[in-house]
């Protein structure tokens, strides 16, 4: 997704007890209360005219609250490319794109030809709306493109709006979407995934998860580690800083960015003329700043603030990216930029699927919202903590702390999930990727989730930069690849050395994921 200004996640006994019941079974529906959603035939069809008849979309139900599979039903929307060996089939490999709140529906057509062929072999590629986004029932608060902002820095003289601002948020979803927001949650979506697998006919399921389809992913190893097949959790979530850690984590992440890109620049300075030492670029960054604050810039058609520059934090663990940027911030500021021409050359994305009816322009951030509100209850509740936090933040991580530490919608939030989070502490062999310059789950968050999956091995991309591995030509591609098609997990953790020219620009790009919305700098689609 992008910003408007820059381009660029019941009753724990019951659960128990209905959970383990997701398995293709004759029980009857007296039996198991579950057995009529493992019951169903997807009435599969061609997603779109304008996309490969084998590309197909279908329509599933299950229960909005799984503690009531007698209760209200919501829609959940699937997709499949079968593979086309089916003597070589090993079974079936659901994708998620990240998020919270993106949609996963046209991830088997953009990954077909991404993955190698030695994978798309072996499995039937599985895309899903995670409930409440897209087109499985998806959620809208009614939010105003003002309200889907949530780039706000502190400001001691802006606070009071920033609060208001967070209360309006939750709110609205409140009176829009009542107590549903209560089941939008992580782990009641890795129980959607468990009936996917069970519609599908399927013992046990493979999986390839991006950014917070790590956590997904690994939430669904600690429910259904039985079911578990062969997971590649890709740039991943740290289970121990759900979610405003994960918020705060890209300030934390961007500072030494900010500083390799300084030193990166300094070196080229011949090239870009921003300094001839890593001071000099820092203070030549920082004056710009402090000028489109004076009078904002334009570049490219769009007026932008200090602030706005800071928000594009993500722009730096890409150096090469970055250092063309802030050479074209500097000529526009003195007044010697390009006129501005509109785009023309955008690469198109395959067209959706035909479910007859749209999406809510708000969906993404609604649902974005829910699951991070609903999947813990550790959001603060007092606004002055988040005032505190973010005036340490600001003086600790000047690039984005005060930006990740201000007030959220979750302050407010009045329906906590129907659970407590989940705590991942398990011995489930998966295997994890991680580029050393990562701005969306940087190298700790990977880390982090490589301690608590203690049966996990972990490729690291020494030098790679961007978020998304798999599926982008990367040195970690061999080693998913020998996972995914072989099931057997490196002897020990790997580290692979990026090549020199992707050490400077990211190539993660190539890949079909979102970020969160009014996430600035972060390549991506909406």
């Amino acid at each position: 997704m992008r910003s408007r200004r820059i381009a660029p996640v019941l009753a724990a006994s019951a659960v128990a007890a209905l959970v383990p019941a997701l398995t293709p079974a004759t029980a009857s529906a007296a039996e198991n209360p579950l057995q009529q959603y493992l019951n169903q035939r997807p009435a599969w069809h061609r997603c779109s005219s304008k996309t490969p008849a084998s590309y197909q979309c279908a329509t599933i139900k299950v229960p909005l609250d799984y503690s009531r599979p007698g209760g209200k039903k919501i829609d959940l929307a699937i997709s499949r490319i079968k593979t086309t060996t089916p003597a070589e089939r090993r079974g079936v490999l659901l994708l998620n794109p990240g998020g919270p709140g993106g949609q996963g529906l046209d991830m088997p057509l953009s990954l077909v030809t991404e993955l190698p062929k030695s994978v798309t072999k072996k499995y039937d590629l599985i895309g899903f709306d995670p409930r409440g986004v897209g087109h499985s029932s998806p959620l809208s608060c009614g939010l105003t493109a003002e309200e889907e902002n949530w780039q706000r820095p502190y400001k001691a003289a802006t606070f009071a709006k920033d609060v208001k601002w967070a209360r309006t948020v939750a709110e609205k979803c409140d009176a829009k979407q009542g107590d549903k927001l209560r089941h939008i949650t992580t782990r009641n979506t890795a129980r959607d995934m468990d009936a996917i697998r069970a519609v599908l006919g399927e013992k046990k399921v493979s999986y390839l998860g991006y950014s917070y389809g790590t956590y997904l992913g690994a939430v669904y190893t600690q429910m259904f580690p039985q079911r578990t097949d062969r997971f590649v959790l890709d740039s991943a979530i740290d289970p121990a800083r759900i979610w405003r850690g994960m918020i705060q984590v890209w300030a934390q992440g961007s500072e030494p960015a900010f500083t390799r890109w300084s030193k990166w620049t300094a070196q080229r300075n011949t090239t870009y003329k921003l300094g001839n030492t890593p001071d000099k670029v820092r203070r030549t960054f920082w004056d710009l700043v402090a000028r489109a604050d004076r009078k904002p810039i334009e570049l490219h058609g769009t007026l932008m603030s200090g602030d706005d520059i800071r928000a594009g934090r993500a722009m730096f663990f890409s150096v090469r990216e970055a250092a063309q940027t802030i050479v074209e911030l500097k000529k526009a500021a003195d007044g010697r930029a390009p006129a501005f021409t509109p785009d023309t050359g955008t690469p198109k994305r395959p067209a959706p699927p035909a479910f007859g009816r749209a999406v809510p322009s708000d969906n993404a951030s609604a649902s974005f919202w829910t699951v991070l509100c609903a999947d813990t209850r550790a959001w603060p509740r007092d606004p002055e903590q988040y005032r505190r936090d973010a005036v340490r933040d600001k003086a600790t991580y000047p690039l984005y702390g005060d930006f990740a530490s201000n007030i959220k919608p979750c302050a407010f939030w009045k329906k906590n999930g129907s659970e407590p989070a989940t705590k991942i502490d398990n011995k489930v062999g998966v295997l994890t990727l991680q580029n050393e310059w990562d701005p969306q789950t940087p190298l700790s968050s990977g880390l982090g989730l490589h301690r608590v999956l203690k049966g996990s091995k972990m490729v690291t991309v020494a030098g790679g930069v961007g978020h998304g591995i798999y599926g982008s030509k990367s040195c970690a591609d061999k080693t998913a690849t020998a996972y995914l098609t072989t099931g057997k997990l490196p002897a020990k953790d790997v580290t692979c050395q990026a090549p020199a020219p992707e050490r400077e620009r990211s190539s993660a790009g190539k890949l079909p994921l979102p970020t969160p919305p009014g996430i600035p700098g972060m390549p991506g689609r909406s």
